[in-house]
């Protein structure tokens, strides 16, 4: 049976003037239709747009309704940069910040990524699953109906296998939609902490290869930052990350300018993620590239640190998307609203380009801008109604929950109480 969503006093379809991610001209195309109506059947979307032209399919008579009541319809968000699976949060390293100490400082005490590390080690891949399919349903209620997943915390094959087997085991069951990242130089494991170079070697030749022919993974990550990897290693990973069939994203220019994002753009890079340091200079080479550049505010909100040039990259013609970073040591915050919010107010992006971010160009950035991020006929029913009246309020009233209901692929998962 097809549902017909109606009496959505805004609709943003995110249909743009053109197809891939939003830049230039499109930064900010809502595809805003007032009373409009979406249908879909079978977890997708036959048609959307102003009332009268949906009504008109053959499938909308005899269709359950589903009313909006007066209420803004839009896309679910496509969260494209996630750190989820994890043992414990890092709350001594959260006080330890608090006292002063900086990111260096509390990984040379033990904290950072390697606390993070060892506890995953020490987990069984079903507790490690069981969290993630909590976290998947924080997920979900707050709008967020994708999100990129990445590995990252085990730093041997074994570990890393692990992380991305309970990623595929949550996956499997939905109702969020996860796209696996083979994260595995995110640091240098202890055992091998003054031989980064055969830990890059085995990531190369053992993990990706593994990861590969397990079907465990889209995209290959790395964190290219002085005192972790540097470009050559970027190369390398990357290399080997095409020859396993493997899409590219690169932690990129995040604490420091080291030119890992001009050397991901030459490897066909789907992102370069956080950005904090690139320089005007970079920016033509990356607006003229198909590559995304995903901001992750919440982090920098979260470390006290200056938030990436969000206004200048949109300004220079390059396509912006949004994430949350979701990890338990710099980014505890799975709330895409309260990342839009902060775009808004520290990047100044509008309230458009930041819903454009999270949405159409979010799905680019996960590799799904063909099947998700708008609401176009063909594409999955992925839809999310917000207690709202204007599309501005998602930005604007930040820090309580506005879901009324979250559909994914054509069923509703949530609703609030």
């Amino acid at each position: 049976m097809a549902t017909l969503v109606l009496n959505a006093c805004e609709t943003l379809t995110m249909i743009g003037p053109y197809d891939g991610p939003r830049a230039g001209m499109g930064k900010a195309a809502l595809g805003l239709v007032r009373d409009g109506a979406v249908l879909v059947d079978e977890g997708k979307i036959l048609e959307s747009g102003p009332r009268a032209k949906v009504l008109a399919h053959p499938k909308a008579k005899g269709a359950d309704v589903l009313s909006a009541e007066g209420r803004v319809v839009l896309p679910g968000f496509v969260d494209a940069h996630t750190h989820p699976v994890f043992a414990a949060p890092r709350l001594a390293d959260f006080e330890a910040r608090l006292s002063g100490l900086g990111y260096a400082e509390i990984a040379r005490r033990g904290g950072g990524i390697l606390s993070t590390v060892n506890g995953v080690r020490g987990a069984a891949e079903a507790d490690l699953a069981a969290g993630l399919r909590r976290r998947a349903l924080d997920f979900i209620a707050a709008g967020t109906t994708v999100i990129e997943a990445k590995s990252g915390y085990g730093l041997d094959l074994d570990n890393e296998l692990k992380l991305l087997r309970a990623i595929r085991t949550v996956a499997a069951h939905g109702p969020l939609e996860i796209v696996p990242t083979f994260l595995g130089a995110h640091a240098v494991p202890p055992e091998l902490k003054d031989n980064k170079d055969e830990f890059v070697a085995r990531v190369c030749a053992d993990m990706i290869p593994r990861v590969a022919a397990e079907k465990l993974a889209v995209f290959v990550d790395l964190f290219c930052e002085g005192g972790y990897f540097d470009v050559a290693d970027l190369e390398a990973i990357a290399e080997a990350g095409a020859r396993a069939g493997l899409k590219l994203k690169v932690h990129s220019e995040q604490l420091s300018r080291l030119g890992s994002m001009a050397a991901a753009i030459r490897r066909g890079a789907v992102t370069v993620d956080h950005l904090d340091c690139v320089e005007d200079g970079d920016l033509p080479a990356l607006a003229a590239s198909k590559t995304v550049a995903c901001l992750v505010p919440g982090s920098n909100y979260f470390l006290g640190k200056p938030y990436p040039p969000g206004r200048r990259l949109l300004d220079s013609g390059a396509a912006v998307a949004l994430a949350t970073d979701y990890n338990p040591g710099t980014c505890p915050c799975w709330d895409m609203r309260m990342i839009i919010s902060i775009a808004c107010t520290q990047m100044k992006m509008t309230p458009a380009e930041a819903l454009v971010a999270a949405t159409i160009n979010g799905a680019h950035a996960a590799g799904l801008g063909r099947t998700h991020g708008s609401l176009e006929a063909g594409k999955v029913a992925d839809l999310v109604c917000f207690d709202a009246e204007d599309h501005r309020e998602l930005a604007y009233w930040f820090g309580a929950p506005l879901v009324r209901w979250v559909m994914k692929a054509g069923k509703v998962v949530y609703q609030a109480a």
